[in-house]
């Protein structure tokens, strides 16, 4: 099977133009909110902390942030420069640092 941009991006279906890349979008989130849940269960106390934005942010709050933050940063990236996403990616992955380090 040949994992092309055409093959990444085909229809699955009829139903809401699912493709893979929507399937990818989705299994991130839904894990990135589970590992959220394991991390919170093996080490509570996600207490709230005062960062560089001065609120009070726990750790599904510096999540939310993130996930906003990245959506953004994705539409913004392919407002002026489009395809590909590997620089959106690398700024998002930033984005992700500093909310969880100083926010």
């Amino acid at each position: 099977m040949m994992f092309s941009a055409e093959w990444w991006q085909q229809p699955l279906g009829s139903w809401m133009a699912w493709n893979r890349v929507t399937i990818a979008f989705f299994l991130y989130v839904f894990g990135s909110i589970l590992a959220m849940g394991v991390w919170e269960y093996f080490s509570p106390g996600g207490s709230p902390r005062r960062g560089i934005f001065r609120l009070d942010t726990t750790r599904g709050d510096r999540l939310f942030m993130t996930h906003l933050g990245s959506a953004f940063i994705f539409l913004g990236w392919l407002a002026f420069y489009g395809t590909p996403l590997w620089g959106a990616v690398i700024l998002a992955l930033i984005w992700a640092f500093i909310v969880f380090r100083w926010a």
